[in-house]
């Protein structure tokens, strides 16, 4: 995994975060309730599991992290100069991803 796009993250990230219309949409789902705190918990100390360099949006990049309660929560998010876009944030399934919630299951 390219280290750069994770520390571009990072630094990007204490500056501002950018939440998209759809990130906010999944994020005030009932069932899901992230809130912004734990989106900046994840995207500053969770880990880098898909990176997406072509994505039409920019290079962006889906990472794991804990968030309230030790929940994990995925966010797909893309590095810009003054901010980090948060393109979308959830629960990820358990039936869609391996134990460590890491690995796409084969479908």
């Amino acid at each position: 995994m390219d280290n750069g796009i994770a520390q571009l993250i990072k630094t990007v990230a204490r500056k501002r975060l950018l939440f998209l219309p759809h990130a906010v949409k999944q994020m005030s789902r009932p069932e899901r309730m992230i809130s912004a705190q734990e989106v900046r918990r994840v995207v500053l100390r969770g880990e880098i599991v898909e990176d997406y360099p072509e994505d039409a949006r920019g290079h962006s990049c889906l990472i794991v992290g804990q968030g309230d309660e030790g929940r994990l929560i995925h966010v797909v998010c893309a590095p810009k100069l003054q901010y980090l876009a948060v393109i979308t944030a959830y629960l990820p399934k358990a039936s869609e991803w391996g134990q460590d919630f890491k690995t796409r299951r084969q479908k």
